[in-house]
């Protein structure tokens, strides 16, 4: 059940996409041809007016094939016919789409169980930020000169970038009036390996701090640390407790790591780091709103996950990630079916919720990822258009068509070793 409800969101999502092109098609008089779910063999086919509907075997893709689209064909209704402005509003029109769910889906999680305001749950007292003037209750508005609109968004930054440096600065709201602050916040340096665990039952990593030395050491989140430096480890207490008695000094330990049901060991060399403590807690808990809050908060959680893939992207560029940490739809549905086995028990609504949850997740990323100026996606074509724009004539098709070939060609290598790591990992 939980595999049917995960290639369900992910069908919506791709369908939306698809729908996007073929609306926009329809509306510039583009003739197309097949309007499709899924890959492969046709399952379901029928032919209304000039387009055939399908429903293909695979069920994890889609298509929307218009005339010309990926050829010179200049006949009457063809792709290449239209002028250019209308073939970008084509083309752009399935990104825009999948941002158009995702805040439809982001209105009705809010509406339902609330957003999570960026409010201050505790400061320290006698803390730099006490002293500054922060306090329970006020609402952070901008953390190290980046907007904040809900909790998330400055959980994304400390798990994305951190505090590297004592300073902060932040604008916080009080009484409707904004109010920016700075100190230094109290730090430390010490030996860190880098990641974070369960402390009860099996001791699995939960999450690996970037440019970490359990990261450089190859530690991935879901690892089970089995072994330090030969001492069994049973459950987290276990390893909370040998490092309460053999605390990190810069050696070199050798950890026993399981990982999918096998034990491996690696050499972890604990890295000197400096701690930041900002000296307040802040929230991610979500509350209720009126109808402006969640049109508002609706879009803020749009923008986020825009924001986290853009991010993700960067840091992946920059070699903070690698292409072993991408996940493709075999993974996305694995991960989706497991959330959906939790959710379960805590009734229908929840499960509604945490599948909505996902879908905007997923249709955000498909977004930008389709805008990503890479040939054969969308916005490697919209590149080709508007250089078309600019230059006031097209380029040539033959040349357009196997630069998107050659693009397509390495996707598909792309996809095919993601797919390997997802089925490696599961």
């Amino acid at each position: 059940m939980s595999i049917i409800i995960a290639i369900l969101v992910f069908s919506v999502i791709v369908i939306f996409h698809e729908l996007g092109h073929f609306l926009l098609a329809k509306r510039n008089g583009i003739a197309v041809t097949e309007f499709s779910l899924g890959m492969g063999p046709r399952l379901l086919s029928k032919v209304i007016g000039e387009t055939r509907y399908s429903l293909k075997l695979f069920p994890i893709g889609g298509s929307c094939m218009m005339v010309g689209e990926d050829d010179d064909d200049d006949s009457q209704g063809s792709f290449n016919r239209a002028s250019v402005w209308a073939r970008i509003s084509v083309v752009a029109a399935g990104p825009v789409f999948n941002f158009i769910l995702a805040f439809v889906f982001a209105m009705i999680i809010t509406s339902v169980v609330g957003y999570d305001p960026s409010s201050v749950l505790q400061v320290e007292e006698d803390s730099p930020a006490y002293e500054a003037g922060l306090r329970e209750g006020d609402v952070i508005t901008e953390f190290q000169g980046r907007h904040i609109s809900i909790g998330r968004d400055l959980d994304l930054y400390m798990l994305l970038h951190g505090l590297k440096d004592d300073h902060v600065t932040l604008t916080y709201r009080r009484d409707g009036k904004e109010q920016e602050i700075s100190y230094t916040a109290d730090s430390q340096t010490s030996y860190l390996l880098g990641f974070y665990y369960v402390a009860e039952g099996e001791p699995e990593v939960t999450q690996v701090a970037l440019d970490g030395a359990m990261m450089e050491a190859g530690v991935q989140a879901g690892d089970i640390i089995r072994e330090i430096n030969g001492e069994k480890i049973r459950t987290g207490q276990d390893m909370q407790n040998y490092f309460s008695a053999n605390p990190l000094d810069g050696s070199e330990i050798i950890l026993g790591v399981e990982r999918d049901g096998e034990v491996r060991q690696l050499s972890v060399t604990p890295k000197m780091t400096k701690q930041v403590d900002t000296g307040f807690v802040y929230n991610l808990y979500r509350e209720k709103t009126d109808f402006p809050g969640v049109i508002r908060y609706s879009a803020a959680e749009v923008r986020y996950w825009i924001s986290s893939t853009v991010e993700s992207l960067a840091m992946l560029v920059k070699g903070q990630f690698t292409v072993n940490d991408l996940s493709g739809p075999v993974g996305i549905i694995h991960v989706i079916g497991d959330s959906y086995e939790e959710a379960k028990t805590e009734g229908s609504v929840m499960v509604w919720m945490q599948m909505l949850y996902w879908a905007i997740l997923l249709s955000a990323n498909l977004g930008v990822m389709n805008l990503l100026p890479i040939p054969a996606l969308d916005g490697g074509r919209l590149v080709f258009l508007l250089i078309e724009a600019v230059r006031r004539k097209r380029l040539n098709p033959n040349v357009e068509g196997m630069i998107h070939f050659a693009g397509f060609v390495l996707l598909m290598i792309l996809m095919v070793l993601v797919m390997f790591n997802d089925i490696r990992r599961i």
